[in-house]
Protein backbone atom coordinates (compact mmCIF):
# COMPACT_ATOMS: atom_id res chain seq x y z
CA UNK A 1 0.00 0.00 0.00
CA UNK A 2 1.76 3.54 -1.24
CA UNK A 3 2.39 5.87 1.86
CA UNK A 4 -0.30 8.36 1.07
CA UNK A 5 -3.24 5.79 1.18
CA UNK A 6 -5.38 5.44 3.50
CA UNK A 7 -6.73 2.72 5.28
CA UNK A 8 -9.84 0.78 5.01
CA UNK A 9 -12.90 1.89 7.24
CA UNK A 10 -15.88 0.85 7.58
CA UNK A 11 -18.04 2.64 5.38
CA UNK A 12 -21.67 3.98 6.35
CA UNK A 13 -20.32 4.49 10.17
CA UNK A 14 -19.67 7.65 12.23
CA UNK A 15 -16.30 6.31 13.07
CA UNK A 16 -14.40 7.20 10.33
CA UNK A 17 -13.36 10.52 11.79
CA UNK A 18 -11.21 9.18 14.26
CA UNK A 19 -8.67 8.52 11.33
CA UNK A 20 -8.34 12.25 10.44
CA UNK A 21 -7.07 12.58 14.19
CA UNK A 22 -3.97 10.63 13.94
CA UNK A 23 -1.11 9.92 11.61
CA UNK A 24 -1.45 6.75 9.38
CA UNK A 25 1.07 4.85 11.57
CA UNK A 26 -0.64 5.66 14.59
CA UNK A 27 -3.99 4.62 13.42
CA UNK A 28 -2.87 1.35 11.93
CA UNK A 29 -1.44 0.57 15.30
CA UNK A 30 -4.01 1.54 17.49
CA UNK A 31 -6.36 -1.16 15.58
CA UNK A 32 -3.75 -3.70 15.57
CA UNK A 33 -2.97 -3.52 19.44
CA UNK A 34 -7.01 -3.42 19.81
CA UNK A 35 -7.03 -6.81 17.38
CA UNK A 36 -4.85 -7.97 19.48
CA UNK A 37 -6.71 -7.36 22.89
CA UNK A 38 -9.59 -9.01 21.62
CA UNK A 39 -8.41 -11.91 20.15
CA UNK A 40 -6.14 -12.79 22.91
CA UNK A 41 -8.27 -11.96 25.76
CA UNK A 42 -11.69 -13.84 24.24
CA UNK A 43 -9.31 -16.94 23.55
CA UNK A 44 -7.45 -16.48 26.83
CA UNK A 45 -11.06 -16.32 28.83
CA UNK A 46 -12.73 -18.63 26.68
CA UNK A 47 -9.93 -21.57 27.47
CA UNK A 48 -9.81 -20.67 31.12
CA UNK A 49 -13.73 -20.89 31.26
CA UNK A 50 -13.23 -24.22 30.09
CA UNK A 51 -10.72 -25.14 32.71
CA UNK A 52 -12.69 -23.67 35.43
CA UNK A 53 -15.51 -26.42 34.69
CA UNK A 54 -13.07 -29.52 33.62
CA UNK A 55 -11.59 -28.46 37.53
CA UNK A 56 -14.40 -29.06 39.29
CA UNK A 57 -16.47 -25.65 39.20
CA UNK A 58 -20.05 -25.77 38.48
CA UNK A 59 -21.53 -22.02 39.31
CA UNK A 60 -23.17 -20.58 36.01
CA UNK A 61 -23.69 -17.70 37.88
CA UNK A 62 -20.17 -17.24 39.13
CA UNK A 63 -19.05 -17.82 35.38
CA UNK A 64 -21.34 -15.22 33.88
CA UNK A 65 -19.81 -12.69 37.05
CA UNK A 66 -16.21 -13.23 35.93
CA UNK A 67 -17.03 -12.00 32.79
CA UNK A 68 -17.62 -8.11 33.68
CA UNK A 69 -16.81 -8.02 37.55
CA UNK A 70 -13.24 -6.52 36.43
CA UNK A 71 -14.66 -3.64 34.81
CA UNK A 72 -13.00 -1.20 36.83
CA UNK A 73 -9.76 -1.90 34.73
CA UNK A 74 -11.57 0.36 32.44
CA UNK A 75 -11.39 2.86 34.62
CA UNK A 76 -7.54 2.95 33.87
CA UNK A 77 -7.54 3.69 29.82
CA UNK A 78 -10.61 6.38 30.46
CA UNK A 79 -8.79 8.30 32.64
CA UNK A 80 -5.25 8.00 31.40
CA UNK A 81 -5.92 8.12 27.65
CA UNK A 82 -7.12 11.40 26.36
CA UNK A 83 -10.01 11.35 23.64
CA UNK A 84 -9.18 13.63 20.76
CA UNK A 85 -11.03 17.15 20.88
CA UNK A 86 -14.23 17.06 19.54
CA UNK A 87 -15.48 18.87 16.60
CA UNK A 88 -18.26 21.49 17.51
CA UNK A 89 -21.51 19.87 16.95
CA UNK A 90 -25.37 22.35 17.66
CA UNK A 91 -27.27 19.36 18.17
CA UNK A 92 -28.66 19.21 21.63
CA UNK A 93 -27.22 16.87 24.07
CA UNK A 94 -29.57 13.62 24.78
CA UNK A 95 -31.36 13.42 28.00
CA UNK A 96 -29.52 11.77 30.75
CA UNK A 97 -32.80 9.58 31.68
CA UNK A 98 -33.26 8.12 27.92
CA UNK A 99 -29.43 7.69 28.22
CA UNK A 100 -29.50 5.89 31.73
CA UNK A 101 -32.49 3.54 30.60
CA UNK A 102 -30.30 2.44 27.50
CA UNK A 103 -27.64 1.64 29.71
CA UNK A 104 -29.73 -0.65 32.21
CA UNK A 105 -31.19 -2.43 29.20
CA UNK A 106 -28.37 -3.17 27.34
CA UNK A 107 -26.67 -3.63 30.87
CA UNK A 108 -29.54 -6.66 31.77
CA UNK A 109 -29.01 -8.48 28.15
CA UNK A 110 -25.76 -8.58 28.26
CA UNK A 111 -25.98 -10.25 31.74
CA UNK A 112 -28.68 -12.47 30.14
CA UNK A 113 -25.97 -13.31 26.74
CA UNK A 114 -23.23 -13.51 29.34
CA UNK A 115 -25.40 -16.63 31.17
CA UNK A 116 -26.29 -18.41 27.83
CA UNK A 117 -22.58 -18.11 27.34
CA UNK A 118 -21.68 -19.89 30.83
CA UNK A 119 -24.73 -22.30 30.13
CA UNK A 120 -23.15 -23.54 26.42
CA UNK A 121 -19.17 -23.79 27.38
CA UNK A 122 -20.93 -25.85 30.43
CA UNK A 123 -22.01 -28.45 28.13
CA UNK A 124 -19.44 -27.77 24.96
CA UNK A 125 -16.05 -28.27 24.28
CA UNK A 126 -13.69 -25.48 23.74
CA UNK A 127 -13.28 -26.43 20.49
CA UNK A 128 -17.24 -26.91 19.82
CA UNK A 129 -17.97 -23.28 21.22
CA UNK A 130 -16.05 -21.46 19.33
CA UNK A 131 -16.79 -22.66 16.19
CA UNK A 132 -19.95 -22.33 17.23
CA UNK A 133 -19.62 -18.75 18.42
CA UNK A 134 -18.54 -17.88 14.55
CA UNK A 135 -22.38 -17.94 14.05
CA UNK A 136 -22.89 -14.36 14.98
CA UNK A 137 -21.42 -13.11 11.97
CA UNK A 138 -24.28 -14.64 10.06
CA UNK A 139 -26.96 -12.86 12.90
CA UNK A 140 -24.57 -9.55 12.78
CA UNK A 141 -25.48 -9.48 8.88
CA UNK A 142 -29.44 -9.95 9.68
CA UNK A 143 -29.54 -7.34 12.13
CA UNK A 144 -27.30 -4.86 10.56
CA UNK A 145 -29.63 -4.93 7.83
CA UNK A 146 -32.87 -4.30 9.83
CA UNK A 147 -31.19 -1.95 12.58
CA UNK A 148 -28.01 -0.16 11.01
CA UNK A 149 -29.20 0.04 7.26
CA UNK A 150 -26.52 -2.30 6.10
CA UNK A 151 -27.18 -3.76 2.20
CA UNK A 152 -26.97 -7.30 1.52
CA UNK A 153 -24.95 -8.06 -1.23
CA UNK A 154 -23.54 -11.50 -2.51
CA UNK A 155 -20.40 -11.91 -0.81
CA UNK A 156 -22.77 -10.75 2.47
CA UNK A 157 -25.26 -13.88 1.66
CA UNK A 158 -22.48 -15.96 0.75
CA UNK A 159 -20.94 -15.45 4.53
CA UNK A 160 -24.45 -15.93 6.03
CA UNK A 161 -25.37 -18.96 4.18
CA UNK A 162 -22.02 -20.48 4.92
CA UNK A 163 -21.64 -19.26 8.30
CA UNK A 164 -25.16 -20.99 8.64
CA UNK A 165 -24.22 -24.69 7.39
CA UNK A 166 -21.00 -24.11 9.45
CA UNK A 167 -23.17 -24.41 12.81
CA UNK A 168 -25.59 -26.64 11.29
CA UNK A 169 -22.64 -29.21 10.70
CA UNK A 170 -21.89 -29.28 14.34
CA UNK A 171 -25.94 -29.67 15.62
CA UNK A 172 -26.05 -32.83 13.49
CA UNK A 173 -22.88 -34.39 14.65
CA UNK A 174 -23.34 -37.43 16.04
CA UNK A 175 -19.70 -37.91 17.24
CA UNK A 176 -20.44 -35.16 19.82
CA UNK A 177 -17.59 -34.68 21.65
CA UNK A 178 -19.19 -33.44 25.35
CA UNK A 179 -16.84 -33.18 28.39
CA UNK A 180 -16.82 -36.06 30.71
CA UNK A 181 -19.10 -36.11 32.93
CA UNK A 182 -22.22 -34.31 30.53
CA UNK A 183 -24.45 -36.40 29.38
CA UNK A 184 -25.30 -36.40 25.51
CA UNK A 185 -27.95 -34.58 25.94
CA UNK A 186 -26.84 -32.01 27.40
CA UNK A 187 -24.92 -31.09 24.01
CA UNK A 188 -28.02 -30.06 22.22
CA UNK A 189 -28.92 -27.69 25.49
CA UNK A 190 -25.41 -26.20 24.79
CA UNK A 191 -25.54 -25.59 21.39
CA UNK A 192 -28.55 -23.76 21.41
CA UNK A 193 -27.50 -21.87 24.31
CA UNK A 194 -24.28 -20.93 22.42
CA UNK A 195 -26.73 -20.14 19.32
CA UNK A 196 -28.64 -17.96 21.28
CA UNK A 197 -25.99 -15.69 23.17
CA UNK A 198 -23.88 -15.53 19.52
CA UNK A 199 -27.59 -13.97 17.75
CA UNK A 200 -28.05 -11.86 21.22
CA UNK A 201 -24.30 -10.57 21.34
CA UNK A 202 -25.14 -9.43 17.11
CA UNK A 203 -27.88 -7.78 18.38
CA UNK A 204 -26.41 -6.10 21.10
CA UNK A 205 -23.96 -4.80 19.38
CA UNK A 206 -25.93 -3.67 16.62
CA UNK A 207 -28.18 -1.95 19.36
CA UNK A 208 -25.26 -0.31 20.59
CA UNK A 209 -24.10 0.85 17.17
CA UNK A 210 -27.61 2.35 16.67
CA UNK A 211 -27.84 4.22 19.95
CA UNK A 212 -24.13 5.91 18.97
CA UNK A 213 -26.07 7.09 16.05
CA UNK A 214 -29.61 7.95 17.26
CA UNK A 215 -29.45 9.16 20.75
CA UNK A 216 -25.38 9.86 21.76
CA UNK A 217 -24.45 10.99 18.02
CA UNK A 218 -21.02 10.56 18.63
CA UNK A 219 -18.87 7.85 19.06
CA UNK A 220 -15.43 9.38 21.01
CA UNK A 221 -13.14 7.22 22.80
CA UNK A 222 -14.35 8.66 26.28
CA UNK A 223 -18.14 8.09 25.24
CA UNK A 224 -17.41 4.29 23.97
CA UNK A 225 -15.55 3.62 27.36
CA UNK A 226 -18.70 5.46 29.13
CA UNK A 227 -21.19 3.02 27.44
CA UNK A 228 -18.81 0.08 28.23
CA UNK A 229 -17.99 0.82 31.98
CA UNK A 230 -22.06 1.38 33.08
CA UNK A 231 -23.59 -1.45 31.11
CA UNK A 232 -20.76 -3.47 32.63
CA UNK A 233 -21.72 -2.40 36.16
CA UNK A 234 -25.33 -3.34 35.62
CA UNK A 235 -24.72 -6.89 33.75
CA UNK A 236 -22.65 -7.28 37.57
CA UNK A 237 -25.30 -6.09 39.49
CA UNK A 238 -27.84 -8.69 37.83
CA UNK A 239 -24.90 -11.56 38.07
CA UNK A 240 -24.89 -10.94 41.52
CA UNK A 241 -28.36 -10.68 42.52
CA UNK A 242 -28.73 -14.16 40.33
CA UNK A 243 -25.87 -16.06 42.25
CA UNK A 244 -27.34 -15.00 45.44
CA UNK A 245 -31.08 -15.35 44.70
CA UNK A 246 -30.30 -19.01 42.66
CA UNK A 247 -28.11 -19.95 46.07
CA UNK A 248 -25.37 -21.08 44.20
CA UNK A 249 -22.90 -18.97 46.71
CA UNK A 250 -23.37 -21.47 49.03
CA UNK A 251 -21.79 -24.07 47.12
CA UNK A 252 -18.89 -21.85 46.22
CA UNK A 253 -16.60 -23.07 49.39
CA UNK A 254 -17.02 -26.01 48.73
CA UNK A 255 -16.98 -25.74 45.11
CA UNK A 256 -13.54 -24.09 46.50
CA UNK A 257 -12.35 -26.65 48.06
CA UNK A 258 -13.07 -29.73 46.07
CA UNK A 259 -11.09 -27.49 43.02
CA UNK A 260 -8.74 -30.48 41.31
CA UNK A 261 -5.47 -28.07 41.04
CA UNK A 262 -6.11 -26.64 44.42
CA UNK A 263 -7.93 -23.89 46.00
CA UNK A 264 -5.51 -21.01 44.97
CA UNK A 265 -5.37 -22.38 41.21
CA UNK A 266 -9.22 -21.59 42.14
CA UNK A 267 -8.87 -18.31 42.87
CA UNK A 268 -6.53 -17.65 40.35
CA UNK A 269 -8.45 -19.09 37.28
CA UNK A 270 -11.57 -16.72 38.31
CA UNK A 271 -9.49 -13.68 38.75
CA UNK A 272 -7.14 -14.29 35.45
CA UNK A 273 -10.69 -15.02 33.20
CA UNK A 274 -11.71 -11.72 34.38
CA UNK A 275 -8.73 -9.97 33.79
CA UNK A 276 -8.94 -11.71 30.26
CA UNK A 277 -12.69 -10.69 29.63
CA UNK A 278 -12.15 -6.84 30.49
CA UNK A 279 -8.62 -7.13 27.91
CA UNK A 280 -10.96 -8.46 25.40
CA UNK A 281 -13.35 -5.10 26.47
CA UNK A 282 -10.50 -3.11 25.70
CA UNK A 283 -9.71 -4.37 22.05
CA UNK A 284 -13.86 -3.89 21.91
CA UNK A 285 -13.61 -0.94 22.64
CA UNK A 286 -10.43 0.29 20.44
CA UNK A 287 -12.50 -0.80 17.07
CA UNK A 288 -15.79 0.41 18.28
CA UNK A 289 -13.73 3.94 18.70
CA UNK A 290 -11.23 3.45 15.61
CA UNK A 291 -13.91 1.35 13.63
CA UNK A 292 -17.23 0.39 14.19
CA UNK A 293 -19.18 -1.65 16.62
CA UNK A 294 -20.11 -3.74 13.98
CA UNK A 295 -16.70 -4.46 12.82
CA UNK A 296 -15.67 -5.10 16.17
CA UNK A 297 -18.10 -8.41 15.98
CA UNK A 298 -16.08 -9.36 12.70
CA UNK A 299 -12.97 -9.05 14.27
CA UNK A 300 -13.83 -11.23 17.59
CA UNK A 301 -14.85 -14.31 15.11
CA UNK A 302 -10.95 -14.37 14.38
CA UNK A 303 -10.54 -16.16 17.62
CA UNK A 304 -12.46 -19.54 16.10
CA UNK A 305 -9.16 -19.77 14.31
CA UNK A 306 -7.45 -19.85 17.72
CA UNK A 307 -9.25 -21.45 20.59
CA UNK A 308 -10.03 -24.59 18.98
CA UNK A 309 -6.64 -25.55 18.06
CA UNK A 310 -5.57 -24.40 22.14
CA UNK A 311 -7.99 -26.36 22.97
CA UNK A 312 -7.03 -29.50 21.63
CA UNK A 313 -3.66 -28.43 22.58
CA UNK A 314 -5.06 -27.88 26.46
CA UNK A 315 -8.16 -29.82 26.69
CA UNK A 316 -6.71 -32.59 23.87
CA UNK A 317 -10.45 -31.93 22.63
CA UNK A 318 -11.33 -34.36 19.50
CA UNK A 319 -11.05 -32.60 15.88
CA UNK A 320 -12.74 -34.95 13.73
CA UNK A 321 -13.67 -34.91 10.37
CA UNK A 322 -16.97 -32.77 10.90
CA UNK A 323 -15.29 -30.21 13.25
CA UNK A 324 -12.12 -29.85 10.65
CA UNK A 325 -14.96 -28.92 7.55
CA UNK A 326 -17.26 -26.82 9.71
CA UNK A 327 -13.96 -24.30 10.99
CA UNK A 328 -12.60 -24.63 7.02
CA UNK A 329 -16.32 -23.20 5.91
CA UNK A 330 -16.23 -20.78 8.77
CA UNK A 331 -12.97 -19.02 7.84
CA UNK A 332 -14.56 -19.17 4.44
CA UNK A 333 -18.01 -17.25 5.65
CA UNK A 334 -15.53 -15.08 7.50
CA UNK A 335 -13.25 -13.97 4.15
CA UNK A 336 -16.63 -13.37 2.21
CA UNK A 337 -17.57 -10.88 4.98
CA UNK A 338 -14.15 -9.57 4.85
CA UNK A 339 -13.93 -8.94 1.48
CA UNK A 340 -16.81 -7.09 1.05
CA UNK A 341 -15.99 -4.84 3.73
CA UNK A 342 -12.77 -4.32 1.91
CA UNK A 343 -15.12 -3.31 -1.09
CA UNK A 344 -16.93 -0.92 0.85
CA UNK A 345 -13.84 0.33 2.21
CA UNK A 346 -12.99 1.47 -1.37
CA UNK A 347 -15.77 2.71 -3.03
CA UNK A 348 -16.50 5.00 0.21
CA UNK A 349 -12.50 6.25 -0.59
CA UNK A 350 -13.50 7.03 -4.00
CA UNK A 351 -16.44 9.22 -2.74
CA UNK A 352 -14.66 11.00 -0.04
CA UNK A 353 -11.85 11.72 -3.24
CA UNK A 354 -14.26 12.72 -5.26
CA UNK A 355 -16.02 15.07 -3.05
CA UNK A 356 -12.65 16.82 -1.74
CA UNK A 357 -11.64 17.88 -5.44
CA UNK A 358 -14.58 20.46 -5.74
CA UNK A 359 -13.73 21.65 -2.31
CA UNK A 360 -10.03 21.78 -3.76
CA UNK A 361 -10.67 23.44 -6.79
CA UNK A 362 -12.66 25.97 -4.94
CA UNK A 363 -9.79 27.18 -3.16
CA UNK A 364 -7.48 27.83 -5.42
Amino acid sequence: MPDNEEPNIIAGTISELPFYRYKRWQWWSLVALSIFFLIMGQSVAVILGRFYYDQGGKSTWMATLVQTIAFPLLLIPFFTIPSPPEASTSSVPPSVKLVALIYFVLGIVIAADNMMYSQGLLYLSASTYALICASQLAFNAVFSYFLNSQKFTVLIINSTVILTLSSSLLAVNEDADAPSGIPKGKYVIGFLCTLGASALYSLLLSLMQLTFEKVLKKETFSVVLEMQIYTSLVATCASTIGLFASGEWHTLHGEMKGFQKGEVAYVMTLVWTAIAWQVCSVGVVGLIFLVSSLYSNVISTVSLAITPIAAVIVFHDKMNGVKIISMLMALWGFASYIYQNYLDDLMARRARAVASKPHDESSC
